[in-house]
């Protein structure tokens, strides 16, 4: 899908979105990446939207937890990593991979099946090796019923209908929209969610409301296009309750 194709109007990237295709000077500072895992075992995988829900409330909780905040231990590198591009990469494992990953420093956070570790940021070429040796591409996730409608009680993730993305790209882009959803909240809002343990859907609407979404003023991802699609693609439109008003 060519950046052409994204649908009409798309709102204007503000000039210091981490999102932004154009050059910018945040592309000028060392470049940083969220490192995830699902754990992927062979004879018992998540649901996809269940592992895409998982990473986004992953994103969620190293974002509010207290080592990434203030002078915690994770907050130089959550801020040198929220200076530059805010890239997210999620890899694989299972088994003894996953018990090796398991014992770095991070919070694993748990859905319904799937589970979801993440990391404090790394730099590009700076992944811890138990890190560095997982697959990245071909994770690839279904559900088997389709997941429920949501109701709009909750916030949602809407995913761009017309994007064939791997899971694992998706789960990356369900987290960038999170992460634009906790950065328009004030902090009352965010303890609120944060307190509830960030309850949130995602689903891909039809086209005609997807229309509606992109032009709606809601938070929009519009991705770099590191990898799968074509840079400018808008993937995520971030809903929330708080966010409509």
């Amino acid at each position: 899908m060519s950046s052409d194709d994204v649908p009409e109007p798309l709102p204007t990237a503000s000039a210091d979105s981490p999102f932004r295709v154009e050059p910018a000077p945040r592309d000028e500072a060392p470049q940083f990446v969220l490192p995830l895992v699902v754990r992927l075992e062979k004879t018992d995988p998540p649901a996809r939207t269940d592992a895409l829900r998982t990473a986004a409330r992953a994103v969620l909780t190293i974002l509010s937890d207290e080592r990434s905040l203030g002078d915690g231990e994770w907050a130089e590198a959550v801020r040198d990593w929220q200076d530059a591009r805010i890239r997210k990469v999620v890899r694989r494992a299972r088994g003894a991979e996953w018990r090796k990953a398991s014992a770095l420093p991070g919070i694993t956070v748990t859905g319904e099946h799937a589970e979801v570790r993440v990391f404090p940021p790394v730099p590009l070429d700076g992944w811890p090796k138990e890190l560095a040796k997982l697959q990245v591409s071909g994770t690839e996730l279904d559900d088997p019923e389709p997941p429920p409608v949501p109701d709009g009680s909750k916030p949602v993730l809407w995913l761009n209908p017309g994007l064939g993305m791997s899971a694992g790209k998706t789960m990356a882009q369900a987290g960038h929209g999170a992460q634009l959803a906790w950065w328009g909240l004030s902090d009352t809002e965010r303890e609120t969610w944060r307190a509830a343990g960030f309850p949130l859907d995602v689903a891909a609407p039809d086209e005609v409301r997807w229309r509606e979404l992109t032009g709606s003023g809601l938070p929009v991802v519009r991705d770099a296009g590191f990898t799968e699609i074509e840079p400018g693609s808008c993937t995520v439109v971030a809903d929330h309750p708080a966010l409509r008003r």
